[in-house]
């Protein structure tokens, strides 16, 4: 890694220890408050300029899930000129009723930006939804993947995870 405070940063801005039950209905004793890292601006550079190095060739859109991807996006978006996407949970239901606000999806490869990734919940249905309209989804980018080690939690659905930080990155930091 190219900033090797990154993790330790992270650590000491979002690492909280308790009870918490994440989107997957699973309960764990640490949770990564990304919108910690996300509100100061320069730990979510520093985020972002790690994700740039990680974006496959190709990518067209940087699609950003609502709500913690949206600042990552729009950061990833900034240093490489290469458009965001905003992806909504559920199309809206008046105006435009997009699923995804921003340029046109349909036969574009799409680069997913997420906060977060356990299980992926949120991942696979935004992949499946964006590909039903049209869009090409293989990768997702996350700043922090808490998946098991060695585990794709999103292989059902033939998408690679490419994280900045993993669990495994965030418990060494701390113990160092």
């Amino acid at each position: 890694m190219s900033d090797p405070t990154l993790a330790h940063d992270i650590n000491e801005v979002c690492r909280l220890t308790g009870s918490f039950t994440l989107r997957s209905g699973q309960v764990a004793d640490t949770y990564f408050d990304k919108y910690l890292f996300e509100c100061r601006p320069a730990l979510l550079d520093r985020v972002a300029t790690a994700m740039v190095a990680l974006l496959p060739e190709g990518t067209e859109l940087l699609g950003g899930l609502e709500l913690g991807g949206i600042p990552i996006a729009t950061m990833v978006s900034a240093k490489t000129g290469t458009p965001a996407l905003f992806v909504r949970k559920q199309a809206k239901q008046y105006g435009t009723c997009k699923l995804a606000e921003g340029p046109d999806i349909q036969g574009r490869r799409v680069t997913l930006i997420e906060d977060v990734i356990t299980t992926g919940g949120a991942v696979r249905d935004a992949t499946r939804a964006l590909r039903a309209e049209g869009a090409i989804v293989e990768t997702v980018v996350c700043a922090i993947d808490r998946s098991p080690a060695d585990e794709n939690p999103l292989a059902d659905v033939g998408l690679r995870v490419v994280s900045v930080l993993t669990r495994a990155d965030l418990d060494a930091a701390q113990t160092a």
